[in-house]
């Protein structure tokens, strides 16, 4: 059972799945008046929100012409797009992308750093929605103890729970228990992921409720994920891929029991050397899936029926698996794509047909794009590499060592971000900030690195432009780190072979913003727009409250 108010108001109550409709008459906070000239609000039935988890902008373009007319293209030619929209923080990993997107701010609000994150109180890496005091619900794996809690603010599905009395039906669906839970915020109705290894079912944590629904497990019980177990071939001749690289290069990693990461892929073959059902994330038919149970929930759940606004936040992010494992130039993800746009149509045609084709809201974006492969670049003789943390670590160590007398100064280092041991720092009567200072000085001059910055220098500065805004605006007083580096474009630290993400530069910042459907004009832009603006066009569309830390604004030419 959801609560109905989440952790920053005192007092809580709960209401059931069949309550949410006892009341049919969706409040109005607007009422028509010819004196004022106040109209009342047109709400759609439901909003959707579609993020594709590592989809660069330029997947838009690269891949246009092999579209169908019922994905992509129809967003992009009946809707309205943002062509010069970025992520105005870093760093752009997916906890932090999917928390901006529905907040409206940036982590240095939402408190959402990266996916993992060094907690100095408890010293201890923590993960983004991991929760101790969760129960698993649809599985006896710790994968469905999950919740939340640590998002510091509201979302814009918590805003439509609220003006609603709790009667709008919120659910997030994902293969990632990150890109269900974020989006749905604090009052959702359910967060269902997927959990892979011998169930390949959808789960959840009994934050949301104390057993899943029927249709949830009928669906499970279909063992719906077997029938994605089967080969993987291009969807067209793999000759006609010209969008991308060759199909055998050096720069792609193959499963685990391939010796080449070249098509086909007999899944059945390869899933007990990867994971069994896990395999399917880094397939396109992760995607499918996640489209198949969307499907389902608008029957089951009755979504998008009445005047009250509900609201399906679907994550994609088999995207983001294949885009790691392969890289932004592979022939995998262009054809992941290319069959991401036919599970688009399909999701379309069922809110056609289900909901009513100009009843419904659609907004799609990414939470972060991607990197080509460095080694790629390099062979390009683009000015590229690969950064050794290890010894940047040991050599930054031995420096502030030598120069403060003093051993163990450094605790962590984690997202680019370095923790000092503060009890260190005490009994050996090192002053934090000439530390800070000192070893940002060092950093600076260190090969590979762009920027460095101090904590005092972010704390208690005041950037508006550049990558300083960018890093402030990443940078939360009690969660982040005492000094933040920023490497080289094209330089990361990751493998030589796939790729990744979670830079300040344009390749991870910029990535698409479509809206569609009622309310939505049709046309483009190319003014920057902020990942931070779409939680108060829809805050906007709907006539709510925004969310309570939001930082954006709403993005006017989109709104009819």
């Amino acid at each position: 059972m959801k609560s109905l108010c989440f952790f920053l108001v005192l007092l809580t109550g709960t209401i059931s799945l069949s309550q949410k409709r006892t009341n049919p008459q969706q409040p109005a906070i607007m009422k028509a008046s010819s004196e004022t000239n106040i109209t009342t609000v047109d709400r759609p039935k439901l909003v959707v929100g579609i993020v594709v988890d590592q989809m660069r902008y330029d997947y838009l373009t690269r891949f246009y012409d092999r579209y169908s007319n019922g994905g992509f293209k129809r967003l992009m030619k009946d809707g309205f797009s943002a062509t010069n929209n970025h992520y105005n923080f870093v760093p752009t990993y997916t906890a932090p992308g999917h928390a901006s997107i529905y907040t409206g701010t940036t982590p240095a609000d939402h408190g959402i750093i990266g996916n993992n994150w060094y907690d100095k109180f408890i010293d201890k890496t923590i993960y983004n929605a991991d929760d101790e005091n969760a129960i698993p619900i649809g599985t006896s794996s710790d994968e469905g103890k999950m919740s939340p809690r640590k998002l510091l603010s509201s979302t814009v599905t918590d805003e439509l729970e609220l003006f609603t009395q709790g009667r709008a039906k919120v659910i997030g669906i994902s293969i990632k228990d990150r890109g269900a839970i974020l989006p749905a915020g604090h009052a959702a109705d359910a967060a269902y992921w997927f959990r892979g290894g011998d169930e390949g079912a959808f789960i959840t944590s009994d934050f949301y409720m104390q057993e899943l629904p029927k249709w949830v497990k009928d669906f499970n019980e279909s063992n719906p994920a077997s029938k994605y177990l089967k080969k993987w071939e291009t969807l067209y001749p793999i000759d006609s891929y010209i969008a991308s690289g060759l199909d055998l290069n050096d720069f792609e990693r193959a499963p685990r029991g391939k010796e080449t990461a070249t098509f086909p892929y007999d899944l059945k073959e390869l899933a007990p050397s990867n994971g069994d059902y896990n395999l399917i994330k880094s397939t396109p038919y992760g995607n499918s899936i996640v489209a198949d149970f969307a499907i389902e929930a608008l029957d089951s759940e009755s979504m998008g029926k009445d005047d009250i606004t509900d609201f399906l936040a679907v994550s994609f992010s088999s995207t983001d698996y294949v885009g790691h494992q392969y890289g932004v130039n592979s022939v995998e993800i262009e054809d992941t794509y290319l069959r991401l746009d036919q599970d688009l149509a399909r999701l379309l045609d069922a809110l056609d047909q289900k909901v009513g084709n100009g009843e419904y809201t659609v907004f799609l974006t990414a939470d972060h794009g991607a990197v080509n492969v460095p080694a790629y670049l390099q062979e390009k003789r683009f000015s590229a590499g690969y950064f050794d943390e290890r010894t940047f670590v040991k050599e930054m160590d031995s420096l502030i060592t030598n120069q403060f007398s003093a051993s163990g100064l450094i605790k962590n280092v984690s997202n680019d971000q370095i923790f000092f041991d503060q009890s260190v720092l005490k009994s050996n009567g090192v002053d934090a900030g000439e530390l800070q200072e000192y070893l940002a000085a060092q950093i600076r001059n260190y090969p590979g690195v762009n920027k460095a910055f101090t904590r005092d220098a972010l704390v208690s500065g005041s950037f508006t432009t550049g990558m300083a805004a960018l890093v402030q605006k990443g940078f939360h007083h009690q969660r982040s780190g005492d000094v933040v580096f920023v490497l080289d474009p094209g330089v990361i630290v990751y493998s030589a072979k796939g790729s990744t993400h979670g830079s300040p530069q344009s390749y991870d910042t910029h990535v698409p913003l479509l809206f569609y459907g009622k309310g939505i004009n049709k046309g483009s832009t190319n003014d920057r727009t902020h990942i931070t603006d779409i939680a108060p066009t829809i805050s906007s569309l709907l006539g709510i409250s925004f969310p309570n830390s939001a930082t954006g604004n709403p993005i006017g030419k989109v709104l009819k």
